[in-house]
């Protein structure tokens, strides 16, 4: 693919596009309410329907192109539950400047609430073209979107997390536990490094092939999924696990928004560092946190991704309804990495 569709790229960054979509039953974890995960899920399927839209789907790009589709900022709101069984008219609009080296758009999903037609959700999101360099070269890319092409993932105008030094840390551990497992959140040199002396929890882990797209890399999608997971894991060695507080309490963690910027390359088998760092705790109602994620790469801390996101809790009320509910001392506490 030396040219493109007449009328193509101008589509691409000037139409608006409305796709109907489905909430995806594995979203549904609790009673029939759908995870931010798969609602940014939603997000991205709506963007990928726009590329398609205009006679540029994702599949095309790469294999006659060799350019991957990557969404390299993802930043979402949920103003409304969305529900197992659900269709959402999804409605993708183009916002890149004249001047941006990347795509980007704002998604608005619309359901039906009482009758209403109703925004659900609102997000913005900056997507690249990355040229492939594994399979074999790309050569040059199409002149109309030439600008946004890049030969290595980031978010531009992004703000990395100045990471420690290793000068002096015993890597052994790092270097010898390479591809070994599945990863760990016990004792590591590096995890001891990235969390010491905050309120922060740590997770090494290995990056599987299933968590990769074009060949190699870490794709957002599977970003979503670690920061979901690193929660989890957090929120257990707090002592106020998921399953802890829905068998005590029937109350279950609620995202409102989250945000993820890619800001470099992890690839498949590497080890991926993630440090969850609770900031700020509001009224005892919501708390926002930082994820930051790392790769050891030529003996220095490389950082590969960082994001926000909000939690509140809910009350499960019964299978159809929940609210939200503020904190006891036992769960701000724990959120606060107080005794």
């Amino acid at each position: 693919m030396t040219t493109v569709a007449e009328g193509a790229v101008k589509r691409l960054l000037a139409s608006e596009t409305t796709a109907s979509l489905r909430t995806r039953y594995e979203g549904s974890n609790i009673c029939t309410w759908i995870g931010f995960k798969h609602i940014n899920y939603l997000v991205e399927e709506a963007i990928l329907c726009h590329f398609a839209d205009a006679d540029l789907p994702a599949r095309a790009l790469y294999a006659e192109a060799g350019l991957g589709v990557d969404i390299v900022d993802l930043d979402t709101r949920i103003l409304h539950a969305l529900y197992m069984d659900e269709t959402v008219q999804a409605r993708v609009v183009p916002t890149a400047g004249d001047d941006d080296s990347f795509i980007s758009f704002t998604v608005a999903l619309h359901a039906d609430r009482d009758g209403e037609d109703t925004k659900v959700v609102a997000a913005n999101a900056k997507v690249v073209l990355r040229s492939d360099s594994y399979v074999e070269a790309a050569g040059e890319p199409p002149a109309e979107l030439a600008r946004f092409v890049t030969g290595r993932l980031s978010t531009p105008g992004a703000v990395a997390p100045e990471p420690p030094e290793l000068t002096g840390a015993d890597l052994t551990a790092v270097t010898t536990s390479l591809s070994a497992g599945r990863g760990t959140s016990g004792p590591d040199p590096v995890l001891d490094l990235l969390t010491a002396g905050k309120n922060a929890f740590g997770w090494k882990w290995r990056i599987p092939y299933p968590y990769c797209h074009f060949s190699e890399r870490l794709q957002m999608s599977s970003y979503l999924r670690q920061m979901e997971e690193v929660v989890d894991l957090f929120l257990a060695d707090r002592g106020i696990s998921v399953k802890t507080l829905l068998d005590e309490r029937r109350w279950i963690p609620a995202c409102p928004h989250s945000r993820i910027q890619i800001l470099d390359e992890a690839l498949m088998e590497e080890d991926l560092y993630t440090v969850y760092t609770v900031e700020n705790v509001f009224k005892d109602f919501t708390y926002t946190s930082r994820m930051d994620c790392y790769v050891v790469r030529d003996g220095r801390l490389v950082p590969t991704a960082t994001g926000k996101v909000t939690h509140g809790y809910a009350l499960i009320e019964n299978r159809r309804d929940w609210n939200l509910i503020t904190f006891d001392e036992r769960v701000s506490k724990a959120l606060r990495g107080e005794s």
